[in-house]
């Protein structure tokens, strides 16, 4: 596909969208010099993010290229369903706000690791640090910068390479500053995020109308239900083609609870928004979150859906096909291309904005964890706080140099963008979560079962993965465990693996801790006062109301 270059217009609204970040974020850390010599500061901003900074910079840090793209292709592919890991994720952050954050908190937790050491020891802590690490590096880092470059290469014509080596440059640029300017330039991040992702939904919805002769977004709304009643269903069966990517009920009760509290209750590059801050403001700010999820299927899967029944009615042929075959993750370019010159460029600087603050986010708690949890416990203990500040910066520009080498070779167009990071990010996820959880409410849980889970977690996933090389998974259909692949090979979906895992980490972590014997007095179990999990009035009022918007939007669109 050959894209329509940007207007002199959508440059000249990119400038000031960039003008607007660089200048704000500059004038931040100018009057904030103390994180140049502070590590807590710089990793954290420590007592200074707002409570909508802290939802704001959640968000930014959140959406990606993998939504706006590859979400809006799976909205193109197979509806609204994605849009549960949108929802689900709203009722994740009330949960952990409500129950995790007082335990960090409390127990003056600044990283993950560095929660893992203090409950268990430091072998657990290095291993997941690693882990950590790589998993940042290799899949998320990577994957946002190949899928946010190829988006912006699509809509503007500009070179890959360059789109991508600019893209790390602006992020580098935000993150050497701290996590405060990461924080409060995020909240512009966000408002560009929304109002250019709004112009292009209501652009795909009026395209709709106008095709058959219509008028207006609602009436484009209406018109999808009535072309696309099938990608209006949240809750697929067993039959559909795509159950494997969202099994069923198991996105209500099954493994997306794990794949969500894993992400916002157990992910440095999450929960870091929040550490610096008292346990109100924080609460607010994962609150403020979860209403902003709930807006996000409208930027992300109306546009997806829309662009399908165009395409559907005729429209995009050549554009959706990419090495001679379709390809759902171009829906998204294919409308922004659409786009009036001006509108075109706030759409183009919604993106950018969402691909360099997950990059920053993400490339601010890679160098977190290598240096507070390895650098400065490992090699270098005596480090000043200006080094660690100083090493600290260095890690940022060596993750975004790897991400840029690596991107080419992980076969991430082979897969929707989505989809490719929710399956590898899920073959550790029920390991950790399963450490975190037990480790959190169950005193006697012991350093050695956290190793069982972090280790027999990992290679469970990979033999449940490859389970079809070895045996025939025909006779579990019936009961919804397994379904057939493109090859026609039945497999279980990765969300259902992650449940299965999650199981075995846990009753092996009880067999392993019960069998020890000193863990009846195990003083590295953490007190709990349920009087930690009380919250004001005014945060359940508003996570009451999230959760009634949850429950109406499943029963309407089940």
């Amino acid at each position: 596909m050959q894209p329509n270059l940007l207007h002199y217009v959508d440059y000249l609204v990119f400038l000031v969208y960039f003008v607007i970040v660089a200048g704000y974020g500059y004038y931040i850390y100018q009057k904030k010099k103390k994180a140049t010599t502070d590590s807590k500061d710089f990793f954290l901003a420590e007592g200074s993010l707002t409570w909508w900074a802290i939802g704001a910079s959640l968000i930014a840090s959140n959406i990606s290229a993998e939504q706006f793209i590859g979400m809006s292709g799976s909205g193109f592919s197979m509806g609204l369903a994605i849009s549960t890991y949108e929802w689900m994720a709203a009722a994740t952050l009330i949960v952990v706000a409500v129950f995790f954050l007082p335990i960090y908190l409390k127990n003056k937790i600044y990283t993950m690791p560095q929660f893992l050491e203090r409950r268990y020891n430091q072998t657990v802590s290095t291993i997941m640090a690693v882990f950590w690490l790589l998993l940042y590096v290799v899949v998320n880092l990577t994957s946002i910068l190949y899928l946010g470059a190829l988006a912006i290469n699509k809509i503007s014509g500009i070179d890959f390479y360059v789109c991508m080596v600019a893209l790390s440059f602006f992020a580098v640029l935000i993150t050497l500053g701290g996590m405060k300017v990461i924080g409060y330039t995020d909240v512009i991040q966000v408002f560009f995020l929304i109002l250019g992702g709004l112009a292009t939904t209501y652009l795909a919805l009026d395209l709709v109308a106008q095709h058959f002769g219509e008028s207006g977004v609602m009436k484009g709304f209406s018109l999808l239900h009535q072309h696309a009643d099938d990608h209006f269903h949240m809750i697929f069966k067993k039959e559909d083609a795509h159950y494997l990517d969202l099994p069923g009920l198991s996105i209500l009760v099954g493994g997306m609870w794990i794949v969500n509290l894993n992400y916002w209750g157990c992910n440095q590059y999450i929960t870091q928004r929040a550490l610096g801050a008292d346990l109100k403001t924080a609460r607010s700010g994962l609150l403020f979150a979860g209403f902003l999820k709930l807006l996000m299927p409208i930027i992300v899967v109306l546009p997806g859906i829309a662009a399908y029944v165009l395409y559907q009615q005729g429209q995009f042929h050549t554009e959706m096909m990419q090495g001679g075959s379709l390809n759902p993750d171009n829906a998204y370019p294919v409308l922004l291309n659409l786009l009036p010159s001006g509108l075109k460029g706030l759409a183009f600087a919604a993106l950018t904005a969402a691909v360099v603050a997950s990059l920053a986010g993400k490339a601010n708690s890679i160098s977190t964890i290598f240096t507070l949890d390895i650098y400065k416990k490992i090699y270098h203990k005596e480090a000043d706080e200006q080094k660690v500040v100083r090493v600290g910066r260095v890690t940022v520009i060596v993750a975004m140099v790897l991400a840029i080498i690596l991107s080419n070779f992980l076969g991430i167009d082979k897969k929707g963008g989505f989809q490719f990071i929710q399956e590898y990010t899920g073959f550790v996820s029920p390991g950790v979560f399963a450490m975190f959880i037990m480790g959190f409410f169950w005193k006697r849980t012991t350093s050695n079962a956290a190793l069982f889970a972090m280790i027999v977690g990992l290679l469970m996933s990979f033999v449940l993965k490859f389970l079809p090389n070895w045996v025939d998974l025909q006779p579990l259909y019936q009961f919804g465990w397994a379904a057939p692949n493109a090859a026609g090979v039945y497999e279980m979906a990765f969300i259902d693996r992650m449940g299965i895992v999650f199981v075995i980490c846990v009753v092996g972590m009880i067999i392993i801790s019960l069998a020890d014997p000193s863990s009846k007095n195990n003083p590295k179990g953490l007190e709990i006062d349920s009087s930690m999990f009380k919250t004001a009035m005014p945060f359940t009022i508003g996570a009451l109301f999230i959760v009634g918007i949850l429950i109406a939007l499943y029963t309407v669109y089940w």
